[in-house]
């Protein structure tokens, strides 16, 4: 089964896809990227919604609130008909997910978050920044540097903001990707960021929501996904002092993974996440 379509809201075109079958899950994001991220075999066995945030969509330039952005999941659920759904979310997507089940928890069964850390203020972007910095794989550091002479922050930052984004997540391959010499470019083809949003997600709510709130009544299971050779983000040790506070949470790393499992061990990652479902 395959739908698509889109909702607008405040001025914002927000786009949704629908592949699969079987229990909803919400994916959130961007309608064009995530499609391209989670396997085919997953819709054999799950009802994938791969919808839109502000951050990937066409859209006026304003000041958001972050309950803008879960609201605007809330008028997705509504609009696909979902009455109750698997939340998912990847990288700064994850916080979405994991405040969206909070806010909405009766229409929420479980929750994934994917490489995603509690937040990226300073101390956690230097966990990140040690973490690259005590790895031993001379290999990868060198890509990287190649990277950076390809692409200094000089010649970044003349760059457009829109492009700007996209050349420094090609720049980072060396520290989101398991294989660092990945060309990750098809992933991107088509997805027009909205700088304006994005700015506030990176600048503003990965750094100022604070997870820890409410997480002692949210009563639904919670997936912590994370690859093993993730230097993107603080690492996975960065969740250690929050996890006591969830009820019902599992962490599962995958081995030859970094920021997206879902894609670079995708048959793992499925079982795994079938498995989970399953078992609850």
């Amino acid at each position: 089964m395959e739908n698509t379509g889109r909702i607008e809201i405040d001025g914002f075109k927000l786009r949704y896809r629908t592949e699969g079958g079987g229990p909803d899950v919400l994916v959130i994001g961007s309608s064009i990227y995530y499609p391209r991220s989670f396997s085919q075999n997953l819709r054999k066995f799950l009802r994938l919604h791969f919808v839109d945030y502000r951050g990937f969509a066409e859209g006026p330039e304003a000041e958001l609130t972050f309950d803008t952005l879960l609201d605007d999941l809330e008028c997705f659920r509504q609009k696909l008909g979902l009455e109750k759904c698997i939340v998912v979310g990847h990288s700064a997507h994850g916080l979405l997910a994991l405040e969206y089940a909070k806010k909405y928890k009766k229409h929420v069964s479980h929750t994934v978050i994917i490489g995603m850390p509690p937040h990226m203020r300073p101390d956690h972007i230097a966990m990140a920044q040690s973490n690259w910095e005590e790895s031993v794989w001379p290999e990868r550091k060198a890509a990287f540097e190649r990277n950076m002479k390809l692409m200094p922050d000089e010649k970044l930052n003349h760059l457009p903001r829109e492009q700007w984004f996209l050349q420094m997540n090609f720049r980072n391959i060396p520290k989101s990707w398991y294989n660092y010499n990945f060309d990750s470019t098809p992933l991107w083809q088509g997805v027009k960021p909205n700088i304006h949003v994005l700015d506030q997600m990176y600048l503003r709510f990965v750094r100022e929501v604070d997870v820890s709130q409410g997480l002692e009544s949210l009563d639904l299971p919670v997936l912590l996904v994370y690859g093993r050779f993730e230097f993107l983000v603080a690492p996975v040790h960065s969740w250690d002092p929050l996890r006591p506070k969830f009820k019902n949470l599992t962490v599962r790393i995958f081995e030859k993974s970094a920021h997206s499992p879902q894609y670079e061990e995708p048959d793992l990652f499925d079982a795994e996440l079938l498995k989970w479902l399953g078992e609850i």
